[in-house]
């Protein structure tokens, strides 16, 4: 079969797969083969309408789409291969809605306030330093509220993956939870973020239920590599191994970028969620105010830090405030801290990130029987190993 055949083929299952469709990654064996059925595909657009909802997911080389069956298409002798596009969640567990006044400001004179997470980590005691400044940040979520005035400053350009039409409009909140504990910065009685003067491209891949399709992640990280984004901040997980996300998870880590991730809230203690299980990734674990694990964040030797998730107090839609508890929450406050890192040295490597934040943790285990345990994130610290 050649790839002429193979993408009328596809035209026809894509046309009969209304209503019981399932979403498949089709994988190319080799580069070559990708780029050849790339161009049939863009040469074969206009009379084979069908073809117009594949998506390109060139940083693994491969295509996405929805079929009613891939049997037929498995017959032929063409180098491709299939793997289910399953679905993933977003991290966090929701709780009672906060006014903003639930937050004491104990500071004389001070207009903003401080998370406690962000105090916890040390983060103010390093703005003399560092703010993050245009480091830039792939949020990978939600979308953001572009109207809130935590969040003016630090939006940048982004892409709804949902509906490319449309900029990525937060129509869940969790994503402008995220963004701002990374770089929120108000003056008028609003928060601050770890990194107030990062830049935040929000990456709008999860819909108003908080759920996306693998596919939709990968073309995510495709974006954020391909605009040349600093660190891609990834606060979902799911529990089954994909290969697709692990290419793509690849290919972003040897161009350069950071990945950090969340390693989910089951509480369990010995396992965590992909794609931070991925040894590319920063892999993040939540603690409370008293930096003690929280009871539902996932933990064990495959955690590299930890950071403040429970309770945790930012931004939410509609220029309103709320708290969110999960390592999600986790993860940002780590993505905020690789900000002002690399503000000061820009030229730092994933590897390198990952171990001086690690050298530069703060235990977590009085005793320190638990050798492999992972510390608690310390932004001063981490900025003092760079010396």
């Amino acid at each position: 079969m050649d790839m002429i055949h193979f993408l009328h083929m596809l035209h026809e299952e894509i046309g009969k797969s209304q209503g019981t469709s399932r979403k498949h990654i089709i994988h190319f064996r080799t580069a070559k083969d990708y780029r050849n059925c790339r161009a049939h595909l863009k040469r074969l657009k206009p009379s084979l309408t069908h073809l117009s909802k594949i998506r390109d997911l060139n940083i693994i080389h491969a295509f996405s789409c929805s079929l009613k069956s891939d049997a037929l298409l498995r017959q032929g002798s063409l180098p491709v291969y299939f793997e289910e596009d399953i679905k993933i969640k977003v991290h966090g567990l929701p709780e009672k809605k906060k006014h903003r006044a639930s937050i004491k400001n104990d500071t004389p004179g001070r207009s903003q306030i401080i998370p406690w997470g962000v105090d916890q980590i040390m983060a103010p005691q390093t703005w003399n330093k560092s703010v993050g400044s245009r480091v830039s940040i792939g949020v990978i979520d939600t979308g953001i509220d572009y109207n809130h005035p935590d969040l003016s400053q630090a939006i940048s350009r982004g892409i709804n993956l949902i509906n490319r039409n449309l900029l990525p409009f937060d129509d869940n909140g969790h994503g402008t939870h995220i963004a701002g504990t990374i770089a929120a910065a108000s003056s008028n009685g609003g928060i601050v973020g770890v990194a107030p003067r990062a830049i935040i491209h929000p990456v709008k891949a999860f819909d108003h239920n908080g759920s996306a399709y693998v596919s939709d992640i990968i073309a995510g990280i495709d974006w954020c590599v391909h605009n040349d984004l600093d660190i891609i901040n990834m606060s979902f997980g799911m529990k089954t191994y994909n290969k697709s996300l692990e290419y793509a998870v690849l290919n972003a880590y040897h161009a350069g970028k950071i990945i950090v991730a969340s390693s989910g809230n089951d509480g369990h203690k010995a396992s965590i969620d992909y794609p931070a299980r991925f040894t590319q990734v920063v892999s993040v674990g939540a603690t409370t105010r008293s930096s003690k694990i929280a009871p539902f964040s996932n933990r064990g030797s495959r955690i590299d830090i930890y950071a403040p998730g429970d309770r945790i107090y930012s931004s939410w839609l509609h220029g309103k405030y709320n708290e969110l508890s999960g390592t999600s929450m986790a993860t940002a406050h780590v993505s905020g801290v690789i900000a002002l890192m690399l503000a000061i040295k820009p030229g730092l490597r994933p590897l390198q990130i990952k171990n001086i934040l690690k050298r530069s943790s703060i235990s977590l285990s009085k005793t320190r029987t638990v050798r492999w345990q992972a510390g608690q994130i310390n932004a001063r610290r981490a900025l003092s190993a760079l010396d």
